[in-house]
């Protein structure tokens, strides 16, 4: 039988992915909620479901966004949580691994 519901099997792999060492980081990016203007912040940590942010307004849980790293297209991701100036997000599509390393590897000891 054909698992039809994509959403759902996205959202196990993200669970399970979570679990996954988030990488404490430090890494100029644009960031930009759905409906509002972008701006520049630093990415705080990263993983393969997801990353944090500075966001010093309120972003409320569920929104749509985009985190742009140096030399790369707009990552869609949507809002998961915001607390005291960060706000927290995962990836509308998991990171390739390959990716994850070679941010990682050009961004390790860039200030993070």
């Amino acid at each position: 039988m054909i698992n039809t519901e994509p959403p759902q099997r996205y959202e196990l792999a993200a669970q399970e992915d979570r679990s996954a060492p988030r990488v404490r980081i430090s890494i100029p990016a644009s960031f930009r909620a759905s409906g509002a203007k972008g701006f520049q912040t630093a990415v705080r940590d990263l993983s393969l479901s997801g990353f944090s942010t500075t966001a010093i307004s309120r972003i409320h849980p569920g929104t749509y966004c985009w985190l742009t790293l140096p030399g790369m297209e707009a990552l869609p991701s949507r809002v998961i949580w915001w607390q005291d100036g960060l706000v927290g997000c995962a990836f509308e599509q998991l990171l390739s691994p390959i990716i994850l390393e070679s941010i990682l590897a050009r961004w390790s000891g860039a200030g993070g």
